[in-house]
């Protein structure tokens, strides 16, 4: 259940928990009992884990500013072997070139540089 502040006309400020669907409801001061009102408060992030904190900049960043696909793009060179296109001239991509009526059946692309990949 979360915590809501309200305010006390006579004794100020408390926190009291209760449930989401209670939470637009007066409350009972815990000192004098008159009904108290619901505030806004800030919350408390100085008193929060340092990870939770991470958690919610993220999440804030995310909100406003999500993140593009050209954040992610492919930095490095074409002889990298990570996903991008072969050389011509590399023995590897004659071997992706290779019929399948030259070796029956044998499985289509390269299976020689990246033996756990198969095309299509």
């Amino acid at each position: 259940m979360p915590t809501y502040d309200f305010r006390c006309g006579t004794c100020g400020v408390f926190s009291a928990v209760r449930r989401i669907a209670d939470r637009d409801a007066d409350c009972a001061c815990p000192d004098c009992g008159l009904p108290a009102a619901r505030t806004l408060s800030m919350p408390s992030l100085s008193l929060m884990a340092g990870t939770a904190r991470a958690g919610h900049r993220v999440n804030e960043q995310a909100a406003h500013a999500p993140k593009r696909s050209s954040e992610y793009r492919h930095v490095h060179g074409p002889s990298c072997g990570c996903g991008s296109s072969r050389k011509a001239g590399s023995p590897s991509a004659a071997i992706a070139g290779a019929t399948p009526s030259a070796a029956p059946g044998a499985l289509k692309g390269n299976s020689a540089g990246r033996p756990w990949m198969i095309s299509h």
